[in-house]
């Protein structure tokens, strides 16, 4: 293994305030400031893929990445302000950006269209990372990795581009120069120079386990989902609909429907289940979430007697399906429409005019009791209706106020009032307090422990407040 030898130097100007720091806390003044560093590299003909130079600030990390790949080194460039990030690609084809962006995590074809500027950091930093990747030299040494996204997107971020490199999707070596540790066992680089110690490690590191939990929730999720799906924002109210969960956090959506009416139990179903929606958060895409989560769907359709069939224009879910063993193909290619049903078509917002791929699941099946235990399972609400939600600002607004009371306030009737209290109770957002006499004895305070309740606002002066509707 080569070693490197650098040696880095800087003037001193002894002004007052350095002599009076120099002083303070007894800096020793030299003419120049100095600082050496000797570290083991690979060498020129080892083979490997992914390299990482890593330590704290100001351990010298740019210093040796410097050094030892200076033509390599990427630089963030400036994207046009006025265009989409496709158009900040130069020449290459629609076919070669949409793969790199799609490799590296970044497969939302609307945030495609969008300028760079109006991205979020973690979008911003995949659409750094594909260009680089893609407009690059074969070697690419990207100093300052991941230093301006949140940690979840560091992961999977790292996650997707090792796993895009380690596929060949991206025919690039490359080298992440970071501070940040938590990066390295999701990178799963071939070596890493660690600058605190100055020692060079081989071997790749074990990426933690990722563990993704599915449960059927209900359609009102569509709405953390909805824009970042390359289709229309719709979602059909007949949907049995399932989310992904990384841990508490909801990350991946799928919906699917009957193929001819009839939902899952009901008489006359369809036996034929066809996938409506399915969608992966921005932030956690890159590492397979969506193919697995439709495939799961899939075999939980297809364990309770249906058969799975799945029709998508998105170029990585053809890729993966074409490949899979769980997907048989029985069409690919542009779909056509009759003159006369030109305008149904638009107005449906249908496949009509795109490459799409029909494929049916012929992969394994759940067991049968278990897939019809989750057919049969309640649906998880996740964002509450406009009218609890009203409710629910109600009660915080004027605690210990009655339901009559509430539906005075908010223009509904107190029958309505009274379910949106129970779901609200249910889910424990609020309490409810007996307060005796009249004809609605229950009073309701915000869940925020004993103290909301110390000093309650009297319903006499919540009946003060100017009513809306009734």
């Amino acid at each position: 293994m080569p070693t490197l030898d650098v040696v880095v130097s800087c003037p001193v100007n002894r002004t007052f305030k350095v002599e009076q720091v120099a002083g303070m806390f007894d800096v020793p003044l030299e003419e120049k400031v100095r600082e050496e560093f000797s570290v083991e590299l690979p060498g020129p003909r080892e083979n490997w893929e992914i390299g990482c130079i890593v330590g704290p600030s100001g351990s010298g990390k740019s210093t040796i990445a410097r050094a030892a790949f200076s033509k390599n080194l990427f630089t963030a460039g400036e994207w046009p302000a006025d265009k989409s990030v496709l158009d900040g690609f130069g020449d290459l084809s629609i076919k070669q950006i949409t793969q790199v962006l799609t490799a590296v995590g970044f497969s939302s074809p609307p945030s495609w269209v969008k300028p760079y500027g109006v991205l979020s950091n973690g979008e911003r930093f995949r659409c750094d990372l594909a260009r680089a990747l893609l407009c690059g030299p074969e070697l690419v040494v990207y100093d300052e990795f991941t230093s301006v996204v949140d940690r979840t997107v560091a992961k999977i971020g790292s996650a997707a581009v090792a796993k895009a490199i380690r596929k060949k999707r991206v025919k690039r070596r490359f080298v992440a120069v970071t501070c940040h540790y938590d990066v390295v066992e999701w990178l799963q680089p071939d070596w890493v120079l660690d600058m605190a110690s100055r020692r060079l490690a081989r071997g790749r590191l074990q990426r933690p386990q990722i563990e993704i939990e599915v449960a059927p929730v209900h359609r009102s999720a569509w709405v953390l989902f909805r824009r970042h799906h390359y289709l229309s924002g719709s979602l059909n109210v007949s949907a049995h609909c399932f989310a992904a969960f990384w841990g508490d956090v909801p990350v991946g959506f799928s919906a699917w429907m009957a193929l001819g009416g009839g939902n899952p139990g009901s008489k006359g179903r369809s036996l034929m289940q066809r996938e409506h929606r399915t969608v992966v958060l921005p932030d956690y895409q890159g590492l397979g979430i969506g193919t697995r989560l439709s495939d799961f769907c899939a075999s939980i359709f297809t364990g309770a007697g249906y058969r799975a069939y799945s029709t998508t224009g998105h170029p990585a879910m053809i890729q993966y399906r074409w490949r899979s063993p769980n997907w048989r193909k029985y069409r690919l290619g542009m779909t056509a429409c009759r003159p006369e049903q030109e305008n149904i078509y638009r107005a449906a917002n249908s496949a009509a005019g795109r490459l799409t791929g029909g494929f049916k699941y012929v992969g394994p099946a759940m067991a049968a009791a278990r897939a019809r235990e989750f057919l049969r399972k309640d649906a998880q609400v996740f964002v509450k209706r406009d009218s609890v939600q009203a409710v629910e600002a109600a009660v915080k607004r004027y605690p210990g106020a009655t339901a009559a009371l509430i539906g005075r306030l908010t223009g509904t009737t107190t029958s309505s009032v009274r379910n949106a209290l129970e779901e609200l109770v249910a889910a424990g957002d609020v309490v409810r307090a007996g307060r005796g006499g009249g004809r609605d004895p229950l009073a309701f305070y915000p869940a925020a422990g004993p103290e909301s309740r110390k000093t309650p606002q009297p319903a006499q002066d919540c009946a003060t407040a100017t009513p809306t509707g009734r």
